[in-house]
């Protein structure tokens, strides 16, 4: 069954060609003397066609902004939308609707099924939900990624950097509104990472996808159109066309700051 937009029974907001937006987003853990703002009021627009790296100090709060942004966990206080869509207003069943048909989702960890080969993995939250890929998109997708030969593969036969690709080409592969990827290169070698930062940076230029990506690796933010700095829960700086020197320095003064805090 399709799924359409009224099906999220949420109220609409102009997108503008923002894919993903949070207004006054606050996130807090515990209570009383064990009470953690995480997320500090957080308003930001992620626009379409773009790659968005999240970078801060450990406890900046930047994996909770991206969790809270992707559905994967809830806010204490104000609102998240994905393009017209608010997620705070949906319920659980709402909520696993538009994470299948909406967003993507490249881990860290890869989360691939061991069992089953590269094309299966790409296809199945497809086939979770009873629907047929874009066979036109789904041959787009594959020779971006540049696994074609491996397709019947299974993960144990591939190299980290293939695996990554699949995990990828899985998150595209539905066509989402946006991709969320936690520190996709950090299990992998220099080499792996700059294959799969550069098919990121191909899946926005040459297909139009929008991705926000979290890490810690100023090289790796070098490839995104912009960056957003956090501290403390708050988004503190932000910087268009970096580069590896640029956000590297940018980090430095993070760091001499909180020696002098």
């Amino acid at each position: 069954m399709t799924t359409t937009t009224t099906d999220y029974a949420s109220p609409q907001a102009p997108t503008n060609g923002v894919a993903a937006r949070a207004d006054q987003l606050t996130k807090v853990f515990g209570e009383k003397d064990t009470r953690v703002v995480a997320l500090d009021a957080v308003t930001v627009d992620f626009h379409r066609g773009q790659l968005t790296a999240i970078m801060g100090p450990s406890g900046s709060g930047k994996s909770t902004l991206m969790h809270c942004m992707a559905a994967l966990d809830s806010v204490t206080d104000g609102q998240v939308y994905i393009g017209d869509v608010e997620l705070t207003r949906l319920d659980e069943k709402r909520l696993t609707r538009l994470r299948r048909d909406k967003v993507g989702f490249i881990f860290q960890a890869y989360n691939l099924v061991p069992t089953l080969t590269a094309l299966e993995n790409i296809t199945l939250p497809m086939d979770i939900a009873g629907r047929k890929p874009n066979q036109g998109w789904l041959d787009t997708v594959i020779d971006t990624v540049g696994l074609r030969d491996r397709l019947s593969h299974r993960p144990g036969e591939l190299s980290g950097g293939q695996v990554q690709r699949v995990a990828c080409a899985r998150a595209l592969a539905s066509q989402p509104e946006i991709i969320f990827a936690d520190e996709p290169t950090g299990n992998l070698d220099s080499r792996a990472g700059a294959e799969v930062l550069g098919f990121l940076r191909r899946s926005v230029k040459e297909m139009g996808q929008t991705v926000v990506m979290v890490t810690h690796d100023p090289v790796a933010a070098a490839y995104a159109d912009r960056v957003l700095f956090l501290a403390d829960g708050r988004i503190v700086d932000e910087m268009s066309d970096p580069t590896a020197e640029r956000v590297l320095d940018r980090m430095k003064r993070f760091e001499a700051h909180g020696r002098r805090s």
